[in-house]
């Protein structure tokens, strides 16, 4: 018996579906991850509450809206390859993992990837790899991608990230100062894949990306 189902239900109609997000693999995927596995014991009452959470090494969780508003972004059909940037909790993870075909994630910091790939053989999704390294750089072993996504914020658009973007992928990133940061949805153009489009998804606060193309060490 699942008692955690009824409050991921909640969470989905009152926290997601309500401010927008109406992807219905998004919404169905978002229903089904059992977040409180991916918190500290201490908090799992919390798990499905409408903010962030600390999961140490000075990392978050995610707010669950802004985890669903990020893959929708991605407009995931089931196909792709994707590179999430930032494994962490692995939270996100899972919910792309739903979603895509394959899943490449890459996390600095040795013992959340090690506790996340723990949570994640958990359900099953075997679908993912993780690495530990400068996620800064991507993955350029398993480039390109049909979708990437960076769960930190850089002071700029990453371009090491862009150039591993298929032509018509789609990249969501945070960019600003550590303090605030404004989400971008980018679009490499078919066309011409030297263009990227450009489309704001709001105002939004991540921990930073440390790396090489991020905020340094």
């Amino acid at each position: 018996m699942d008692r955690y189902k009824k409050q991921r239900t909640r969470m989905v109609e009152t926290q997601i579906k309500a401010r927008g997000v109406s992807d219905a693999r998004v919404l169905r995927a978002m229903a089904a991850i059992p977040r409180h596995l991916f918190v500290d014991e201490g908090l799992i009452e919390q798990a499905y509450n409408d903010s962030p959470l600390p999961i140490g090494e000075h990392q978050t969780i995610s707010q669950p809206y802004i985890v669903a508003l990020m893959t929708e972004a991605l407009e995931l059909k089931g196909k792709e390859r994707v590179l999430e940037i930032g494994t962490g909790s692995g939270y996100q993870t899972a919910v792309l993992a739903c979603l895509a075909d394959r899943v490449f994630s890459v996390e600095r910091i040795a013992s959340l990837a090690t506790n996340a790939r723990k949570i994640l053989d958990q359900l099953n999704c075997y679908n993912v790899a993780i690495r530990v390294g400068d996620g800064s750089y991507g993955w350029r072993e398993e480039a390109p991608f049909d979708a990437i996504i960076t769960t930190a914020a850089a002071p700029e658009i990453p371009q090491y990230l862009v150039e591993q973007l298929v032509p018509g992928g789609r990249m969501v990133v945070p960019v600003g100062s550590r303090d605030v940061q404004t989400l971008y949805k980018l679009t490499r153009s078919k066309e011409n894949p030297q263009e990227i489009i450009k489309e704001d998804l709001g105002g939004c606060r991540f921990v930073s990306l440390i790396g090489e193309s991020g905020w340094g060490k």
